[in-house]
């Protein structure tokens, strides 16, 4: 769930509507349902976005690659479609190279902390060395406060609900908007640049930001090429990823969706959509094909991998 409650700063209103007026002509290729949206802010979380700030390439650029010739290669699409399936599918990964994107984001420090062990892209953050972390904190809506997983360490688990979750909003709320007003009173200045005490000097903001929480909004530009943005994609717009960065996934998806579209059918179709087993996995999918007897004692599997296998083909005999 995305909720619209994202904030622009007038600077940033006034930028993005410059930027979308320009009139620029130019001799490569661009990407038209991209271009629809290019430095439009798209709403993520309650505070956050996620904006196409520039992009090199489209998916004439990976064919051509792949050939190795000039021009945009050929001119049959249906053509085009079939090499990038084949490249996708036996795992080629330098033509998807060839293209590349640039994001502005702005998200919680906390999964920017997450998101940055991708180490596969350019990134510039938001410096609170030399400017002032915005007002604003992530706080998340009730029907994503879970406990924490029995089985999963990194996992959530059933809802928190009733008094308790009132409690845990409470406590977000109540330590983000504390540790900001003592972050605004070790800076002598507040989030409006305006001084509290003219008699002190404030500290230096390099070290008054150790003290905010993690829930903070920060904000980089974020540059990458189409292979490791797949490669991020795969983890981080799974099912099984943390909520929170799941839902900047989705949004950066479907821009490539509108980037390269015949890419993103096959990223859908021969990596997220596919199933890869292990060669005792595949021996115990033969087994069945065959009306063989085979069961998880027999499988030479360990009992997450069984059950793994058992639930990618939708078979209902999990070990509990």
């Amino acid at each position: 769930m995305i909720l619209f409650h994202m904030k622009l700063s007038n600077s940033q209103k006034q930028e993005i509507a410059e930027q979308q007026s320009q009139k620029n002509s130019t001799k490569r290729v661009t990407s038209p349902e991209l271009e629809k949206i290019l430095y439009e802010a798209l709403p993520v979380l309650d505070h956050g976005f996620v904006r196409v700030v520039d992009y090199m390439g489209d998916d004439s650029s990976i064919v051509q690659s792949a050939r190795v010739s000039y021009g945009k290669g050929t001119k049959k699409v249906s053509t085009d479609e079939g090499l990038i399936k084949y490249l996708m599918r036996h795992w080629h990964s330098t033509p998807f190279e060839m293209c590349e994107i640039k994001y502005h984001v702005k998200l919680p420090i906390f999964i920017a902390r997450q998101w940055i062990r991708h180490r596969t892209a350019n990134v510039n953050e938001y410096s609170a060395r030399y400017s002032i972390l915005d007002k604003e904190f992530y706080i998340p809506s009730k029907d994503q406060l879970s406990a924490q997983s029995i089985s999963n360490r990194q996992g959530r688990g059933d809802l928190i609900t009733g008094e308790q979750a009132d409690e845990v909003l409470q406590i977000l709320k109540d330590d983000a908007t504390r540790t900001y007003n003592n972050y605004e009173k070790m800076l002598n200045e507040r989030y409006d640049g305006t001084k509290i005490d003219e008699r002190k000097a404030g500290l230096a903001r390099e070290l008054a930001r150790m003290n905010l929480t993690l829930n903070s909004y920060t904000q980089w530009y974020w540059k990458t090429d189409l292979l490791n943005l797949l490669n991020f994609l795969f983890l981080r717009a799974d099912s099984h990823a943390q909520y929170e960065i799941r839902v900047y996934a989705e949004v950066m998806l479907d821009t490539v969706k509108r980037w390269v579209p015949i890419t993103h059918a096959a990223f859908l179709d021969y990596r997220v959509g596919a199933v890869h087993v292990s060669a005792k996995g595949k021996k115990v999918i033969q087994q069945m094909v065959k009306g063989e007897k085979i069961s998880y004692e027999n499988s030479g599997l360990s009992k997450r991998e069984w059950n793994e296998l058992m639930t990618s083909f939708g078979f209902n005999n999990k070990i509990i």
